[in-house]
């Protein structure tokens, strides 16, 4: 069982406040500085400093917190693969990408636990720094991410590769060409992913090694939503930088038309990242299978 300073530890880190705490908890207010006190004693450090907006985590308390999450999800998912033991079943949480949503990833996994006896997924999104911090602290299993693992401290499968395309409407001029040059880009009005996502990582250093930046083309709107954009791009609203695994079935119902920008060839991995101790290869394979059977 996890150490219940740990877990005060936690909960006030959340929420900032000791009553607050002590009320979730079912402690007394001083039973919660108790706890605190003793990891601050135990570990020689001070874990909050109070401010004027509150409580803020030192350096070292940050530190503190992050670690006492991991141990949590350890936890955690201890108690879940012992409880999977006695059931003889299987359960994974695996984290994607927004665009993953969109592409034929979500469908794959859908696939594979539909038809995998005793095996139960759960998918959660985020983008590819936070899936990281979220493999580092044991909240998922697996990622799904559109790069290439660079990180030692894990092991990766390659399930496909894709590329970024220029993602136009039908009706658009642009749509009876076969390539768009940067000059015509720059004459459009333009719908990107936020900054944090992978795809505007690969589009700015795209441009960058050709010297130009965002600055240089007609951006009207960013949007975090995949299927937002698409739904703008169809209307005409703009065009947009996205991956053509997530309009293939767009494409194909002749909504949106998807060009290569001349001289910016933009590939990528799609990969299935895992810590080294990840010991269930078949799910691996598994998911390989599933997404090659639903992409083919």
């Amino acid at each position: 069982m996890i150490d219940n300073k740990l877990l005060t530890l936690i909960t006030l880190s959340e929420n900032g406040s000791y009553t607050k705490t002590a009320e979730i908890l079912h402690l007394t207010q001083p039973a919660v500085s108790q706890h605190i006190h003793g990891l601050e004693k135990e570990l020689g450090i001070v874990i909050f400093n109070r401010t004027e907006n509150g409580l803020k985590p030192t350096p070292q308390g940050i530190i503190a917190i992050r670690y006492a999450k991991r141990i949590q999800a350890l936890y955690e998912l201890e108690k879940t693969r012992i409880e999977d033991s006695k059931k003889n079943m299987f359960s994974f949480t695996i984290g994607i990408t927004h665009t993953s949503e969109s592409s034929g990833v979500s469908n794959a996994l859908a696939e594979y636990a539909y038809s995998t006896a005793g095996l139960h997924i759960t998918i959660i999104s985020d983008d590819i720094i936070n899936l990281y911090t979220k493999l580092e602290n044991y909240e998922i299993d697996l990622a799904i991410i559109e790069a290439r693992n660079t990180d030692p401290r894990y092991r990766s499968v390659l399930l496909d590769t894709d590329s970024l395309m220029l993602a136009v409407s039908a009706t658009n001029p642009l749509a009876k060409k076969s390539v768009v040059t940067i000059e015509e880009l720059k004459k459009q009005k333009m719908i990107l992913r936020l900054p944090g996502s992978a795809t505007r990582q690969l589009f700015e250093a795209t441009l960058a090694s050709e010297d130009l930046t965002i600055k240089d083309f007609n951006v009207i709107l960013e949007v975090d939503s995949i299927a937002t954009i698409k739904d703008l791009v169809i209307k005409d609203i703009g065009v947009a930088v996205l991956a053509r695994s997530t309009c293939r079935n767009l494409e194909l119902l002749n909504k949106l038309v998807l060009l290569p920008i001349e001289g910016m060839p933009m590939i990528r991995e799609v990969n299935i990242v895992y810590p080294k101790d990840f010991d269930h290869p078949e799910v691996l394979d598994g998911i390989v299978k599933s997404y090659k059977k639903v992409n083919k």
